[in-house]
């Protein structure tokens, strides 16, 4: 009997430590990337806290992804002249297109009608001077019903693509 209690009260304590600890936070630097320009300065852009929530898709295609992306950039510039910098700060994605998916729908009509083809049999020559009458010739008819075709083509993507979502003008 000692055993199942120690066994409860200890399984209390964890669920107790479980729901009165400290939560822990995703906030801190995500990325950095730095670089030397021309004039000696580095220039360092950094992206904290970044957050990419994907979503059922809002079109209900099931071939497409979306995702919103929340999260903030900080720019530093340090060296020799770093007060006389000017540029332009521009975030975005680089997304991959492998495969491209097109898909064609093709609808044919044609109204009733009867043609004469060719000669085929039934063929008579009363005079017997090469002029030939056909007495029952070939009869050709369109089809009936409306005939639909569908088409699906699979190729190559159009590869990496850059979208900008974010830009900004940035001084020293």
């Amino acid at each position: 009997m000692k055993a199942i209690s120690r066994v409860l009260v200890a399984l209390i304590a964890a669920a107790a430590a479980l729901f009165t600890s400290t939560g822990t936070s995703n906030a801190g630097l995500d990325n950095e990337l730095s670089l030397l320009d021309g004039q000696g300065r580095t220039l360092t852009v950094q992206q904290w806290d970044t957050f990419l929530n994907g979503v059922f898709p809002l079109d209900r295609n099931r071939l497409t992804r979306e995702w919103f992306h929340s999260g903030r950039a900080k720019y530093i510039v340090a060296g020799e002249g770093a007060e006389d910098f000017e540029g332009s700060l521009e975030l975005g994605y680089q997304i991959g297109f492998p495969w491209s998916l097109g898909v064609g729908i093709n609808f044919s009509y044609t109204t009733p009608n009867i043609a004469f083809d060719s000669a085929d049999f039934g063929v008579i020559d009363p005079i017997g001077d090469g002029t030939a009458i056909d007495i029952l010739p070939e009869i050709v008819t369109p089809p009936l019903f409306p005939g639909v075709s569908i088409s699906a083509d699979l190729g190559n993507g159009p590869g990496i693509q850059e979208v900008a979502t974010f830009a900004v003008d940035v001084t020293g």
